[in-house]
This record gives structure tokens, C-alpha cells and sequence, in this order.
């Protein structure tokens, strides 16, 4: 028992190596949720194959070797095919454009603004107001071009003294004022109004984002322009 698992560790190791030496390089660096989950099966393929007595190397061999030649198919079609290169990869998905969240993009994503707020502060993005573009990549990661003003430069490059740093606080977000954190900044309701009519918004429900940033001030996205 011993030196059979033995010889089916050393071939399942092998041909593990070689599968991930021909087509591993695009599952780690470009991975999307086919390759995601393409990997874990082929990973089940082999850990089932060494705990099963029933199964010999004979299977090990075919279905690991079966499994890479589908996966170096696909990679193939993807290469030479559009069609086939957006069906096994995704297109990326404009979530924001010229400044605007895509409310129905964010839909067709199954992702809310909250998490739409999480993924950008994880960018070192701390405002929507900041992004012109953003788009949500096959792999799940995001891509985002700010807008000029907000683009990155250092106070060296024009001689400027620093200022303290703050970060956009969400006053209000699809229709609902988050008065918890209004009230954290010192403001009330009449406040609130004010800054909204500023924006030609008469009421909360109307909005779907609305940030207060410090030395910025209000930044409003109104469910018609989502």
C-alpha cells in the first residue's frame, strides 16, 4: 500500500507540475471564475484520485491529462476567438462612467454601492467623486481612471505646503440619509437641505449618493443620472 501511493504521489506530482508549467501562468496571474474553479477541480481530480484504494494510476494519468488538454482548449479558442474569449473570460463592466455611477451595471454585477465604496477605498479611492472611469474586470479586480484634479501628485512637484487629510463621509445612499453620520459631522437636517438644494435636489429620495468630503464639500448623485 505504501509504495503504491508512493508512485501515485511521484506521477500525480509530475503531471500536476506540468499542467501547471504549460497553463498555470495564466490561472495565477490573469484568474477569472472559470480558471478559478477549473483549478480547484483539477486539484479534487488528483487529492481524490491518491485517497481512493479503488482508483489506480491508470485514472490519475487519464483524468489529470484529460482535464489540462480541455484547459489548454480553452486557452486556445480564447486566443484565436473573441466570441470565445468573452464567454470563458468575461468582458470588463463599466461601473462608473464620466463620473457617474451605472446603476444597472452594478445590477448586471450583483454588487450594491456599498460594496462598489468598499472595493474603491481598497484602490486607495476614498471618494466616487474622485473617479471618472471605473470598470469591473473578468477577474474581479477594478481598474480606475480619476479625474484630473484628483489625479496623483506630490506637493513637492509645486512647492505646496501639506494639508491634513480627510476622507468623504456618505450622507446619503439610495434614498436613505445615514443621520448617524451626519450628526458625527456636527451638522443637522437643515444643514442637510441646504447642501441639497445647492445641488437642485429637493428630496432625499431622489438621491442615490450623496459624500460630504472636507474643504470639498457635497458631492450628489441623483437616481436620474444613475
Amino acid at each position: 500500500m505504501g509504495s503504491y501511493l508512493t508512485v501515485e504521489l511521484i506521477i500525480g506530482f509530475f503531471l500536476l507540475f506540468l499542467i501547471v508549467k504549460i497553463v498555470g501562468r495564466k490561472i495565477i496571474k490573469q484568474i477569472s471564475p472559470f480558471t478559478f474553479i477549473a483549478s480547484i477541480v483539477l486539484g479534487e481530480l488528483l487529492g481524490n484520485a491518491l485517497y481512493d484504494d479503488k482508483i489506480g494510476i491508470r485514472y490519475i494519468v487519464y483524468s489529470m491529462c484529460l482535464w489540462g488538454l480541455l484547459l489548454l482548449m480553452v486557452e486556445y479558442l480564447g486566443q484565436k476567438s473573441l466570441f470565445f474569449r468573452g464567454i470563458f473570460e468575461g468582458k470588463p463592466v463599466a461601473l462608473i462612467k464620466n463620473g457617474m455611477i451605472d446603476r444597472e451595471a452594478l445590477k448586471k454585477s450583483r454588487m450594491n454601492i456599498n460594496q462598489l465604496q468598499s472595493m474603491l477605498r481598497q484602490s486607495e479611492t476614498f471618494s466616487i467623486r474622485e473617479v471618472a472611469f471605473c470598470y469591473l474586470e473578468a477577474n474581479g479586480s477594478l481598474s480606475i481612471l480619476k479625474k484630473p484634479k484628483y489625479q496623483k501628485t506630490t506637493l513637492e512637484d509645486f512647492n505646496l505646503p501639506g494639508k491634513p487629510a480627510h476622507v468623504a463621509v456618505t450622507l446619503i445612499r439610495d434614498g436613505k440619509v445615514l443621520w448617524d453620520e451626519v450628526k458625527d459631522l456636527g451638522f443637522n437636517e437643515s444643514w442637510l437641505k441646504t447642501q441639497l438644494r445647492s445641488k437642485s435636489v429637493s428630496d432625499y429620495k431622489d438621491v442615490f449618493l450623496a459624500e460630504w468630503l472636507e474643504g470639498d464639500g457635497i458631492f450628489v448623485q441623483t437616481k436620474s443620472h444613475a
